[in-house]
């Protein structure tokens, strides 16, 4: 993983918008509906490709190809593996309950999207023996990198976490949700591996702080963290065969617009976070109910061995950071590690978790990642005292 030795690096989180035709294919295809897989494998290369070059043109530093062949960040893997089937019966933040109306709007912005409450659950014991799906997507990436005029600094993809995965794709089938979600990592080591071979590997793991008012909204905020540092177990189990520093972990406390009044405070996450065998950590700082949290940085110091990548960028909302800004939180970043070169300016969360749901306009996400670049320029003229 490439440090920020010259220069402020910049990168985003994962998923990037699918345009209409490719989202309505994605829909359709998990729904088991009649859909032409040719069509739907030329939509997906073509988006690969298009979301490739808009992030080179944008003067991103570490890019991916944007999630396009999938229908979600974590639901993919129920297409992948087999072993599911059913319907999740997932239950929902307890900000749905507490404010009806936003529920309300939500659910009318939001009426025609991939399964997320309702994914398929585990059935039998879950298998991941075709690894085709997989390998295309490395393969489209790859041919889009490849026709970029100048290639990247570096190139990541994202995996979903054992975690993840597990407090999605509920459990009908194992003795209990720890057995579940070591049956998970066994299986998505293979993914893993395969995605570090040509890329950085990024694990989406927002479970390590989003299901503490999710799945865990029952559990107390130590029985949530004992059940966190299983997780990282998993994970850690699940990487045993990559370097650390080939592989970035995504923590966040649910990427939706909506209140976030039971958030868990990063102070009570951190040192599991730092559990984890990665090299770096992206956390969310930008979006107005966790800017302060660089605060849990400065009581409880980044670990040598990890980079930073802070989100400098909100995911949820059009306004466009103003570069300035964006500087600020860069440096304010730089503060709380204590080095500039162990930070690499980041999003907060996806523009596109789920087929069918985002909340930014295809058209202002890249203008947003111009101003992450913008950004980070002024902040390297800062922290190094010259041009960019």
């Amino acid at each position: 993983m490439k440090h920020s030795n010259e220069r402020i690096l910049t990168t985003h989180v994962g998923s990037l918008p699918r345009n209409p035709v490719l989202s309505e294919l994605l829909i359709r295809d998990e729904a088991g509906e009649t859909v032409d897989k040719a069509a739907l494998a030329r939509e997906a290369e073509a988006a690969v490709r298009h979301v490739v070059a808009e992030q080179a043109s944008a003067g991103i530093d570490v890019l991916n190809d944007g999630e396009q062949p999938r229908v979600g960040f974590q639901t993919y893997v129920a297409q992948r593996m087999t072993g599911f089937g059913g319907e999740s019966k997932r239950p929902r933040s307890p900000d749905y309950t507490k404010f009806p109306i936003w529920a309300a709007q939500t659910a009318r912005r939001l009426d025609r999207r991939a399964k997320v409450t309702n994914a398929p659950q585990a059935v039998a014991d879950v298998v991941y023996d075709d690894l085709t799906a997989a390998q295309e997507e490395c393969r489209m990436f790859r041919a889009a990198l490849d026709g970029l005029a100048k290639p990247p600094v570096e190139a990541f993809m994202t995996a979903a976490s054992p975690g993840i995965i597990a407090t999605t794709l509920l459990n009908a089938h194992y003795d209990s949700h720890e057995a579940y979600v070591f049956a998970l990592a066994r299986q998505m080591r293979k993914e893993y591996e395969l995605i570090a071979k040509d890329f950085l590997l990024q694990i989406d793991a927002p479970d390590l702080a989003m299901e503490r008012g999710v799945l865990f909204q029952d559990k107390s905020n130590a029985e949530f963290v004992k059940i966190a540092e299983m997780h990282v177990a998993a994970l850690n189990e699940a990487l045993a065969g990559i370097p650390p520093e080939r592989v970035r972990l995504h923590c966040c406390w649910g990427n939706y617009e909506g209140p976030h009044l039971h958030d868990i405070p990063m102070r009570e996450i951190l040192p599991v976070l730092y559990g984890a065998r990665v090299g770096g950590l992206s956390i969310e700082f930008a979006n107005p109910r966790h800017q302060h949290e660089y605060a849990a940085l400065r009581k409880n110091k980044l670990p040598d061995r990890f980079v930073l990548l802070p989100g400098v960028i909100d995911s949820l909302t059009n306004f466009v950071e103003h570069p300035e800004v964006v500087a600020n939180r860069i440096c304010e970043a730089v503060d709380a590690v204590g080095d500039r070169s162990r930070v690499i300016a980041s999003v907060d969360c996806g523009f596109g978790t789920f087929a069918g749901s985002q909340f930014v306009a295809e058209d202002v996400v890249w203008e947003k990642l111009k101003a992450c670049r913008e950004g980070a320029d002024i902040a390297t003229r800062r922290l190094w005292g010259k041009a960019s």
